[in-house]
């Protein structure tokens, strides 16, 4: 079972490049940002934590593009996964997206972990043309054309929200036929069907702790999909338990993802030192 680290980047605190180092450094094996490109003042959409419209953090309002900080983490990295915890297609051209996707990963040697989410906050996605209800089958359309992008010598795609004739796009991926698709959201039937016919695995949500019947509904789901294989499955977790952390691996969680601390650089350094001696004992 992996480790992997998310830091709700921001225009204070650690950079993301120091702290991807700093991550990579220490053992671990991800490393992961998140998205927002605006907060709309005026919103009815209910944060999936807080149960209203209001926020947890503060840095929602404050988040550096998740592309340009992993390009900066590429740099000073050599091995660790860079992801997005969740990052919002939607809020993007496919067509640019899926070249900014394939140039991390050409650039990286293959460490691209394309974490997505259908997007909580409405009033954001409205203000990127998102039809509400749609988001769902836009992002399945927005994937599809990214991967045909990505693996055809001429591309093509013909859908409601995503239509281009052939086209050539280089570079590709080093991973192929995609690098691996993870949808962050809640651990419905609904959703599990979507990830076992469009993705490549489950980014659990900050409130989901009991995930044991959950892990199993996925896997069912897609073996009846007739997909190959397991889906992937990271866990967003608190503090490090050992006890639940062995219950996740004998489930057969690929990765555990702890998020750092709105904190200093020398302190969330700190948290880093002590997280990885934590992890390295219930090995």
């Amino acid at each position: 079972m992996r480790h992997g680290i998310t830091l709700f980047t921001s225009d204070r605190g650690i950079r993301p490049e120091r702290a991807a180092r700093a991550a990579e450094e220490r053992g671990f094996d991800a490393f992961y940002v998140p998205e927002h490109t605006h907060i709309p003042v005026r919103r009815e959409s209910a944060h999936p934590g807080t149960g209203n419209e209001t926020l947890p953090d503060d840095r929602y309002r404050r988040t550096l593009d998740p592309w340009v900080a992993l390009g900066l983490a590429a740099a000073v990295t050599s091995t660790i996964r860079l992801g997005t915890s969740v990052a919002l297609p939607l809020e993007h051209d496919p067509i640019t997206l899926a070249k900014t996707v394939a140039t991390l990963d050409h650039l990286s040697g293959g460490r691209v972990v394309l974490g997505a989410g259908f997007g909580w906050n409405a009033e954001e996605l409205a203000d990127h043309g998102v039809p509400p209800g749609k988001r769902r089958t836009a992002l399945r359309e927005y994937l599809e054309a990214m991967q045909a992008l990505w693996n055809e010598d001429e591309a093509s795609y013909d859908g409601r929200f995503v239509s281009f004739g052939p086209s050539w796009a280089w570079p590709k991926p080093i991973q192929q036929p995609r690098p691996p698709v993870l949808i962050g959201a809640g651990g419905t039937d609904r959703t599990f069907a979507w990830i076992a016919r469009s993705a490549d695995g489950w980014i659990t949500t900050p409130i989901e702790r009991d995930i044991d019947d959950s892990v199993e509904r996925l896997r069912t789901t897609w073996a009846e999909a007739g997909r190959d294989g397991a889906p992937e499955i990271v866990v967003l977790a608190g503090r490090p338990d050992p006890a639940r952390l062995q219950q996740w691996r004998d489930l057969g969680v690929t990765e555990v993802m702890f998020g750092l601390p709105d904190r200093s650089e020398d302190e969330i350094l700190a948290y880093l030192d002590k997280l990885a001696a934590t992890l390295e004992s219930t090995r």
